[in-house]
């Protein structure tokens, strides 16, 4: 039996649809990301300065323009710096590499002629882009003769040790002992610069002041004297100290106060987020009764909390100061838990990007996240915490004060009491008072304010206006000063880890009392 041939209109019609189902299955296409994250890394002169301030700057807005700084770029230990920014593609960028600080200095080439302008073009979605610095100087360049001194000092050197050169030359001080004082630089080392005529026959040696802190070999013998001849041109002198005449052994690194255990190399899930270690301070009493369990407070920056050998410039002695506060009954006794900062510490510190300077920040909520999903169920679980909001607190300083205020105000169902110190208000054109006023119900925070009047100045400084600015609008939402919002001004107070330290006895005693 033969089938009846369809008429040619709904064949039409069946072609029609196939072709329309046919386009609708296809993928759609990538859309072609526009910007490339662009990784600039920076090898940097062995004599600059360990408090060096390096710039990416351009005559383009995107580099800062004629009139802005630039791009900062961050120090990663060693001679490295770098910085991610975010380009254009296909757009060629200029640039050159400055040196703001100490001293203003400009890229130079192994002739000591300014260094010629980089350029830049993007054309991946992610890049890296190697410099090298040959070494600073004037803007004008720098020829003639200069010999740079290059020391690396052992472990066993005190911190802040100043260091010199003492030798045969008048401009080494006839061996007086101490005539040319170094100064700190990059890589762990000391350096200085001192001219001589060509062909001059160095002897020296190096010292802590005086012959009785010479330097020695590393068990304690005498070393000949580095000796030298200089070509009259640029030149560096690499000497190596393995010893100090008074330092025989090296001194015992200071313990950690109370029972302090560690988590170490913490992946967290999101692959944009570093690894980190985590050190946790547990109260006194903590393993002899198994029963009782702790509020806990989570702090920043957890490598400069409680141990020196980690610190970055000197620690906060949480450990000391948590010991004898809840020893003597002042604070109720609490873990505290100290999460490592990495290199993106101002992107994972900051809510929102602060362009152009800071084109990768404004990742709180992720590095937030992290803390919320994965660190604190890991604490909770493996330590007796009470880990409801009400027992949960959240400190830190600067930028890690401006997170802890942000993450507070988005979960106080997490965190309700709050560390706010020398707090970066700054950030995004005060985007955080922004934060507050934006608030539609007062959550039920209890937080901790505190400024310095000598936190700096400028711009981008940590500054009282600032501050007050933060609390006025805490109290025009409801907040209450001396209640459940302490404010404190600290006469003289600077912008580090001692003038920390100094206070954290204060905000302990306020965010965790002892109830009466």
């Amino acid at each position: 039996m033969s089938h009846p041939r369809p008429s040619r209109p709904t064949l039409l019609l069946v072609l029609a649809l196939t072709a329309l189902w046919a386009c609708s299955s296809d993928e759609p296409k990538p859309v072609e990301q526009v910007f490339s994250d662009v990784q600039f890394d920076l090898t940097v002169p062995p004599e600059t300065p360990v408090g060096a301030e390096i710039f990416l700057k351009g005559p383009t807005a995107t580099f800062g323009g004629t009139d802005g700084r630039g791009l900062e770029m961050v120090y990663q230990g060693g001679r490295q710096f770098s910085l991610k920014a975010r380009l254009p593609k296909n757009t060629a960028f200029t640039y050159s590499v400055l040196m703001t600080a100490p001293t203003a200095q400009v890229a130079l080439d192994a002739q000591g002629a300014p260094e010629a302008d980089h350029t830049v073009t993007a054309r991946e979605n992610e890049e890296t882009v190697t410099l090298t610095v040959e070494r600073f100087g004037a803007e004008g360049g720098q020829t003639g003769a200069r010999t740079v001194f290059i020391v690396q000092v052992p472990d066993i050197t005190p911190v802040g040790a100043k260091v010199w050169l003492s030798g045969n030359q008048p401009e080494l001080g006839n061996w007086n002992g101490a005539e040319v004082e170094l100064y700190q630089a990059v890589d762990n080392a000391y350096a200085g610069a001192v001219t001589f005529a060509a062909s001059t026959g160095l002897e020296f040696k190096v010292t802590r002041g005086s012959w009785d802190t010479v330097e020695k070999s590393e068990t304690g013998a005498e070393v000949a004297n580095h000796t030298f001849t200089t070509g009259g041109g640029f030149e560096r002198v690499p000497v190596a100290v393995k010893g100090w005449a008074d330092l025989s052994t090296p001194p015992p690194p200071p313990p950690l106060t109370g029972d302090v255990r560690y988590l170490r190399n913490v992946v967290p899930q999101d692959s944009s987020l570093k690894p980190r270690d985590v050190i946790i301070w547990l109260p006194p009493g903590y393993e002899a009764d198994t029963t009782r369990r702790y509020p806990v407070l989570y702090m920043h920056d957890g490598q400069n909390l409680m141990d020196v050998s980690t610190a970055f410039a000197g620690e906060w002695n949480v450990d000391e100061t948590a010991q004898a506060l809840v020893e003597s009954g002042k604070v109720e006794p609490l873990i505290i838990v100290g999460i490592y900062n990495t290199s993106d510490r101002i992107a994972e510190y900051t809510p929102v990007p602060f362009p152009p300077e800071y084109p990768d920040a404004g990742r709180a909520d992720v590095y937030g996240q992290f803390l919320i999903q994965e660190l604190k169920p890991r604490i909770d679980a493996e330590f007796r915490t009470k880990p409801e909001a009400q027992f949960t607190g959240l400190a830190g300083s600067s930028l890690g004060g401006l997170v802890s205020m942000s993450l507070g105000l988005k979960h106080p169902d997490v965190f309700t009491r709050l560390g706010v110190v020398s707090p970066s208000v700054w950030w995004a054109d005060r985007e955080i008072v922004s934060e507050v006023n934006a608030l539609t119900a007062k959550p039920a925070l209890r937080i901790w304010e505190d400024i310095g009047t000598h936190e700096g100045s400028g711009s981008q400084a940590e500054t009282v206006a600032d501050a007050q600015a933060l609390r006025d609008a805490l109290v025009a939402k409801g907040w209450v000063l001396d209640d459940d919002l302490q404010y404190t001004v600290v006469e003289g107070g600077q912008h580090n880890e001692a003038a920390w330290s100094a206070r954290f006895g204060d905000l302990l005693r306020f965010l965790y009392p002892v109830k009466q």
